[in-house]
């Protein structure tokens, strides 16, 4: 068993979780304080719950897209390319107001993950409330395994992700209720109970899996044609769909009698 360095971390509103298979060592710790403060710094930028926050003085006029921190502009950029590529699915105006939480929370947990790599750290998961982007091994020869819940059943898993340098976000209902808001509506997606997806880039994979969700009985055949993603849904209903290439990632388990 290789020697681990673990952190927890409440920042962003949520619970980020590091695990960092490798031998303690001062340029190791420096990268892990490195990455904390770096989601710190996200917070501070990024949060629409924060009143000085630079969103939210961006959201009230008092200043614009480019006269503060460069990565804002880089956000909503990508955020407006992530809204045209998935038909206004995703946006970062989901209630009207702006709020790009939806791509931030998965490029701050990748950047979090760069951080560590360049410093050595090659194994290591880095976990934002869910949201998982993965490097290296979980231990010589052995891929990371990561347990995807029944959101119908909390104490069962459908299915392990499992693989090297990998990114998995899930989207759905179970643990916040209806609170994903279909922007071309205005009112809640509930055509799913969860959608996952898996890629290699947490910005990517993160923010598609809150379009993904919001397109509920379509999901399926867009999933199929996003290069580089697999999907694998839980309905409303309780029924399982995956994208084909999903079996390549996953091992399924029975879900009778499978706890966590």
């Amino acid at each position: 068993m290789p020697e681990t360095i673990r952190h927890v971390e409440h920042v962003m509103g949520t619970v980020f979780t590091f695990d960092v298979r490798a031998a303690p060592s001062p340029t190791i710790t420096d990268a892990l304080a490195e990455a904390v403060a770096w989601l710190h710094h996200v917070d501070r930028v990024f949060s629409p719950y924060r009143p000085d926050s630079e969103i939210t003085r961006l959201a009230e006029g008092d200043v614009s897209a480019g006269q503060g921190d460069p990565d804002v502009a880089w956000v909503l950029r990508r955020c407006r390319e992530m809204e045209r590529d998935t038909g206004r699915a995703f946006t970062c105006e989901p209630s009207g107001r702006l709020d790009p939480s939806g791509l931030v929370k998965g490029w701050a947990v990748e950047r979090a993950s760069t951080i560590l790599h360049e410093a050595g750290a090659r194994d290591h998961s880095v976990n934002g409330g869910g949201d998982i982007q993965l490097r290296g091994e979980a231990r010589p020869g052995r891929p990371w395994r990561i347990g995807l819940t029944d959101p119908h059943h909390r104490d069962r898993l459908i299915a392990a992700v499992t693989g090297r340098d990998l990114a998995v976000a899930t989207s759905g209902t179970a643990e916040r209720g209806a609170h994903i808001i279909d922007p071309r509506t205005g009112r809640p997606a509930t055509g799913l109970a969860s959608i996952t997806l898996v890629g290699r880039h947490l910005t990517d994979v993160d923010a598609l899996s809150t379009a993904a969700f919001v397109l509920g009985g379509a999901a399926r055949a867009w999933a199929d044609a996003q290069p580089g993603i697999e999907a694998l849904a839980v309905t409303c209903d309780g029924s399982v769909w995956w994208t084909p290439g999903f079996e390549d990632v996953a091992v399924f388990l029975p879900r009778e009698g499978m706890g966590l």
